[in-house]
């Protein structure tokens, strides 16, 4: 199996994940993913999809993430992650699917426009 290369993004976090057979080493930004994402939710958010295809041990992937905050990286990592799983073995679709891990979240922040203090709130108004 050659190496493959895919992308995930979630708000302005981007992941690129290179997988390759191996033991089931995680790297991220060339540190193992417990020194990088400290909590258990965010560790449970990476290997949720090789958990649900019962691939946990049998790839080594090496993660490049950069942008945004901890838990839009580990979500970008989650998405690209279930992405090369599809293109290894299609079956897999049908199981990270329903899961909703194979969907791009599209939220992103609003950009603040001019003449109003954020992106919606307003100056307040003083008729008189």
């Amino acid at each position: 199996m050659e190496t493959i290369h895919k992308i995930g993004r979630r708000k302005t976090a981007v992941a690129r994940i290179y997988v390759s057979e191996g033991k089931g080493n995680i790297t991220v930004n060339k540190r193992d993913y417990k020194d990088y994402f400290t909590t258990a939710t965010l560790q449970y958010k990476i290997l949720q999809a090789l958990n649900l295809t019962d691939n946990a041990k049998s790839f080594d992937i090496k993660v490049n993430v950069y942008g945004g905050g901890v838990t839009g990286q580990a979500e970008a990592i989650r998405l690209a992650i279930s992405r090369a799983l599809v293109e290894l073995n299609a079956e897999n679709r049908a199981i990270l699917k329903p899961e909703g891990l194979l969907t791009r979240d599209p939220r992103m922040v609003e950009r603040k426009k001019f003449g109003q203090k954020k992106a919606r709130k307003k100056y307040q108004f003083s008729k008189r």
